[in-house]
């Protein structure tokens, strides 16, 4: 029997590669919409994908990405504009007559949200649900254990972990289980439209044993140093991430460490729906500090570390307010963090159908 074809958006991504991959292992045709060709997508095309180069700004570009596909995966980026691509994504979806989607969402996803970026994951939902015959399914993880490995090369070389994280909890998944479970719905859509699931690594884990297990990769103690949102925000500048990605990254520190991404976690749902037991977190790092140079300790990955050290504390921490004034993003009066969120708590509750 001839399996329907697959598009997955963002498919050079952290997510869309790990889905791309397997879903290509599983004997899907996939379809692979990327923004350019590159090394990401070669690797995609050399693993069977069809490459479809295009944007999600285009209503052209997704019409022809969507021609002759059944199944779709919408991957927004983190960055300006995310209701405006679901909107076109959804109007593309409805006239390709798809018929099962996949959505990625955010667990603190709410519409009084401080984020921008949450409040139209939240709002990209309910598009969704206002078009009825294209049926939708929602993943919304949490802090992701990819996260963390911004700080893999000071932990290597220094032997500090240093993130605004205070005493939250988290149970980090990786982007291959998150993918598990995003494939394993588009294998199958039938049982899961409607729902939404919450995918998490197997154990929650507090910051400083995130440290512990970050140090055990690395075979060094690393020692977990609470920083403040302000320096997270010069070391962000100093890697070059964008003013938005930062003003929004903040917010979601501060849910962190009003431990948020604590509740409800851990969840069954990598086992029970993408078919295999999470990653523990340490495996995770171990993956990353095999593929990184600068997680071995050499006099250049030294120096490099040290580079990077001196870039941050000469870097100019960005203002958020400034950020969104110039972005013209959207200011809510009564904005709320999500454990602050009345409306949000309630919707996390077991039985809720949260995980």
């Amino acid at each position: 029997m001839k399996r329907p074809k697959i598009l997955i958006t963002a498919a050079a991504g952290k997510t869309g590669m790990a889905t791309s991959l397997d879903l290509l292992r599983q004997g899907f045709p996939v379809r692979a919409m990327v923004r350019a060709p590159d090394a990401r997508s070669e690797r995609l095309k050399t693993a069977g994908a069809e490459i479809v180069p295009g944007s999600m700004e285009d209503f052209s570009d997704l019409s022809r990405a969507m021609s002759g596909a059944q199944r779709a995966y919408f991957c927004p980026p983190l960055e300006p504009g995310t209701l405006r691509r679901a909107t076109l994504f959804a109007a593309s979806a409805q006239e390709a007559r798809l018929e099962a989607v996949v959505l990625l969402s955010q667990w603190v996803s709410d519409p009084v949200h401080p984020a921008v970026h949450s409040r139209e994951k939240w709002l990209t939902s309910k598009v969704f649900e206002w078009i009825p015959d294209v049926p939708s399914v929602i993943v919304n993880p949490g802090f992701f254990a990819d996260n963390y490995m911004a700080v893999l090369e000071p932990a290597a070389q220094f032997g500090l972990m240093a993130m605004p994280l205070g005493e939250g909890m988290n149970a980090p998944p990786s982007n291959e289980d998150i993918a598990r479970v995003i494939a394993a719905v588009l294998a199958d859509p039938a049982p899961h439209i409607g729902k939404r699931y919450r995918p998490t690594g197997p154990k929650l884990l507090s910051p400083p044993e995130i440290a512990a297990a970050i140090g055990r990769a690395l075979n060094r103690k690393v020692k977990f140093q609470d920083a403040p949102i302000k320096l997270f925000m010069k070391a962000a500048t100093a890697l070059k991430i964008s003013p938005f990605v930062i003003e929004e990254l903040s917010w979601y520190l501060l849910d962190y460490q009003r431990n948020a991404f604590g509740i409800g976690a851990p969840t069954d749902v990598v086992a029970r729906i993408g078919g295999k037991e999470p990653d523990g977190f340490e495996a995770i790092v171990r993956r990353y500090a095999t593929a990184s140079p600068f997680a071995r300790r050499t006099i250049g990955a030294k120096g490099h570390a040290l580079g990077l050290l001196m870039s941050t504390l000469l870097a100019r921490a960005p203002d958020p307010g400034d950020t969104r004034r110039r972005l013209a993003l959207p200011t809510l009066t009564n904005a709320k963090l999500a454990m602050d969120s009345e409306r949000w708590l309630k919707t996390v509750q077991p039985g809720r159908g949260e995980v």
